[in-house]
């Protein structure tokens, strides 16, 4: 069994993602330590609110930790501002840096919809994912957010809120979901199942 550790930068559902994984019967350490996220294999950011809240990340030395892991090899999960995050950057807080592990910003839901957008909508999953292994299209998740990152060259799973935005995005070892999994029943905790369950980087 491998320790999955979830990184706390004192934002994000930490308590009900550690439960959706102990339940499931796989081990965590929440954590804001560096050097035990430099050293961990399988790593979790989390979020909800503000990407202005990722900013801890960069101050306190954890947005090196989690690049070095992640050259070594180590697996990522984003959740909600957790998936943000591993953009470049977001037009909701201008000047903090994301992990830049994919291209492109997020942007806040055009004028035309409601936003934020909340509540159980579908997901299309329109390319191969391991994360998403056994959820089939047409699954329902949970999401609860203002800003989202648009369909791109790595987007695995789509849901229509006015123009479609991505859901989820995979790429080597890097898995990310718009949505909350560990909200999300069923589906959501075969992904957390799946993800914890990877044995390296595609």
């Amino acid at each position: 069994m491998k320790r999955i550790a979830i990184v706390d930068y004192h934002a994000g559902n930490l308590a009900s993602v550690r439960k959706a994984f102990e339940h499931l019967g796989h081990e965590t350490v929440i954590t804001e330590d560096p050097d035990l996220v430099r050293r961990s294999r399988r790593l979790v950011v989390p979020g909800v609110g503000n990407f202005a809240a990722t900013r801890h990340l960069t101050d306190t030395g954890l947005r090196d930790a989690i690049g070095e892991a992640l050259k070594e090899g180590g697996l990522f999960l984003g959740i909600c501002v957790g998936m943000q995050w591993m953009f470049e950057a977001s037009t909701e807080a201008p000047g903090v840096p994301g992990l830049e592990a994919f291209h492109g910003r997020v942007e806040k839901f055009p004028s035309g919809v409601k936003s934020p957008h909340v509540g159980w909508n579908q997901i299309e999953v329109v390319a191969p994912s391991r994360l998403l292994a056994g959820v089939p299209s047409g699954a329902f998740v949970y999401y609860t957010h203002s800003y989202r990152v648009p369909v791109m060259d790595a987007t695995v799973a789509t849901t229509e809120y006015g123009p479609p935005f991505t859901g989820a995005v995979e790429r080597g070892n890097l898995f990310g979901v718009q949505f909350h999994p560990e909200k999300s029943s069923q589906a959501g905790l075969r992904m957390l199942d799946n993800f914890a369950m990877l044995e390296h980087a595609a």
